[in-house]
């Protein structure tokens, strides 16, 4: 049976986790959500590093199951669970080489169970060039790609990974983010993966766990989750809907780049290398969505998409919340509650949504 199926209760005096998640056995899960909100407690509990009650199945094997039947309640303890985790620090031991770290996740797995081998993990966190080299020579997002080849090496049924860009600045982020997409669209081992970083979330993602007080309060599409109006991520200056699309065209000199989807085309500044046809994810920020009753003529913006108006919603003071059906894709706007008068906009009208080049993040 294909899929993660965990339904965990945990009580402290001063937190209760009570999920029941239903998750794809393939891509990346994250799991979202405020502080103190249960994403770490949820992930241990996964791995078995906490004592949680209930059932936990995982493409078809169960690790944990306390109300079985007939006195048969089940329970695997972490080294028997077949995980891989990495923590938010990279926790490689010192005294060994990059090679000698990443193998020493080979250990416990006998030849014929390893399903990802260790040449493979070099490769795709591009660790070639470092296997000689001691932890402490390392940057902080290189310790955190040999931490993740390590989780690798051990063939696990489902990597755990628990903020890994957490404690790395702006530019270590920017290195590791692309290993981590590779291994996204490489490796068929189902990933849950717990981030306060919405930014995060919408490159990697493709489902969505929104947790609340140890409790789930949503779960599905992140696309679909990040521009439902009616939950906390469509609120706020974050708030912003994701475009799922494929490289039309690249245009190199002016590194501005033209992605098709559902509702037209979008046209983004972009300083990366992608080929025609590749798949990629556009996070749009309401804040930088305006609308117009008309087509505008001599604009500097270049992304105008005509769209149906689906939800309006006050959005703090002075302002308001538009969703938009774009061609079947979602997309939220942030406008005033003057403009919103002004225009007299209305649920079921039609209007052009207008969205600036250098305000789409690739």
């Amino acid at each position: 049976m294909s899929g993660i199926h965990a339904r965990l209760q945990l009580a402290r005096p001063d937190f209760a986790l009570d999920v029941d998640l239903q998750l794809p056995g393939h891509g990346v899960t994250a799991l979202f959500g405020p502080s103190g909100c249960g994403k770490t407690t949820c992930l241990r509990a996964l791995a078995g590093l906490e004592r949680a009650r209930g059932r936990v199945q995982v493409n078809g094997a169960v690790w944990q199951d306390d109300d079985a039947p007939g006195g048969s309640a089940r329970w695997l303890p972490t080294h028997r669970r077949q995980i891989g985790y990495v923590f938010q620090e990279a926790s490689l031991f010192a005294h060994m080489n990059v090679q000698r770290n990443m193998e020493y996740g080979l250990r416990r797995l006998p030849a014929q169970e390893r399903r990802v081998s260790l040449e493979q993990a070099v490769d795709l966190l591009g660790l070639g060039a470092l296997l000689s080299r001691m932890p402490h020579t390392l940057s902080g997002g290189e310790r955190q790609r040999v931490a993740m080849a390590r989780a690798l090496a051990a063939s696990p049924r489902v990597l755990l990974m628990d903020e890994p860009l957490a404690a790395l600045d702006a530019a270590r982020k920017a290195e590791a983010m692309p290993y981590l997409e590779r291994l996204h669209r490489t490796l068929d081992i189902p990933v849950l993966y717990v981030s306060h970083s919405l930014d995060e979330v919408a490159r990697l993602a493709t489902h969505l766990v929104l947790l609340d007080k140890g409790r789930a309060i949503a779960q599905g599409a992140t696309a679909a989750l990040m521009a439902r109006p009616d939950l906390p991520l469509a609120r706020g200056d974050d708030a912003a809907a994701l475009v799922l699309g494929q490289v039309a065209a690249h245009d190199a000199h002016d590194h501005l780049l033209t992605v098709a989807f559902g509702g037209g085309t979008l046209q983004v500044v972009s300083t990366r290398a992608h080929a025609p046809g590749e798949p990629v994810r556009l996070r749009v920020p309401a804040r930088d969505v305006s609308l117009a009753r008309t087509l505008a003529q001599g604009s500097t913006i270049l992304n105008l998409l005509p769209a149906r108006i689906t939800h309006l919603a006050p959005d703090g003071p002075g302002q308001t919340l538009v969703a938009l059906d774009a061609g079947g894709t979602t997309l939220l706007a942030r406008i005033t509650q003057r403009s919103c008068q002004q225009l007299a906009l209305g649920v079921g009208e039609q209007v052009f949504a207008q969205v600036k080049g250098v305000a789409v993040v690739d």
